[in-house]
């Protein structure tokens, strides 16, 4: 699925959050978002996502879904929430359900059947490390490393063509850390599916993004083609520059 973005503007007041004259994510890229703090990277996802209205300009989804073409403004329906899945931030979550109630939750919003979701808990039962299933501990007193596993999991339990993920290595230790990435970029190979991750992790985005686009003052500064790693050193320069 396609991201094309055209125009798109957001101020708070006087400062302005967020402006991209034109931005297209092609089908399949993992895409890295970088930037400062109040570079406007979460604004930009809360756009794409209709979660906040933009004071001009737009965000449409293209490509195809169950065998038909799409092409839709973010704005205008609700149709894109059948193929995206996200986790922004805690809000996304019911805190006063179980992982597993929160999970069953999700599966019926999205019409997975019960063998369905085994299969998938199944499937990302060793980044789960035993600390979420059958614990019966309410969200809220999870720790913010097995909030955050949740929120990534609830977003991929649809096995969404779009995933937009904002700081999803914040509060997981290395391991973690280190899962998430293979579980991004194996995801992303077997799917095809378009991915969007905000990260201050240089590191980690540089080593899972096809490409990345570095964010200040919510303009877009620069748009980097990742093949082979090659964003690294210009990343780390850039960044020691402006420490």
């Amino acid at each position: 699925m396609e991201i094309k973005i055209k125009d798109l503007k957001k101020t708070f007041g006087e400062k302005v959050a967020v402006d991209v004259p034109e931005l297209t994510i092609h089908s399949g890229e993992l895409l890295g978002l970088v930037g400062n703090n109040g570079a406007g990277k979460s604004t930009l996802f809360r756009l794409i996502l209709d979660l906040i209205k933009a004071d001009c300009g737009s965000v449409r989804m293209a490509g195809k879904f169950k065998d038909s073409d799409i092409d839709v403004n973010v704005a205008e329906t609700e149709d894109w929430k059948d193929w995206t899945g996200a986790f922004v931030d805690e809000g996304f979550l019911i805190d006063y359900l179980t992982p597993d109630e929160y999970f069953q939750f999700i599966a019926r919003l999205t019409d997975t059947s019960d063998e369905q979701l085994q299969d998938f808990l199944a499937r990302y039962r060793h980044f789960m490390a035993g600390e979420l299933e059958g614990q019966k501990k309410l969200i809220r007193t999870l720790s913010a490393g097995n909030k955050q596993k949740v929120g990534i999991m609830a977003a991929m339990l649809l096995r969404p063509q779009v995933l937009i993920l904002d700081e999803p290595f914040n509060f997981l230790d290395p391991s973690s850390q280190n899962a998430i990435k293979h579980l991004l970029q194996k995801y992303n190979e077997e799917t095809g599916s378009t991915i969007l991750v905000s990260s201050h992790n240089l590191q980690h985005t540089v080593d899972i993004s096809t490409r990345i686009v570095l964010l200040e003052d919510g303009r877009i500064i620069h748009d980097i083609n990742n093949k082979d790693r090659q964003a690294q050193t210009f990343l780390e320069d850039y960044f020691e520059i402006n420490e």
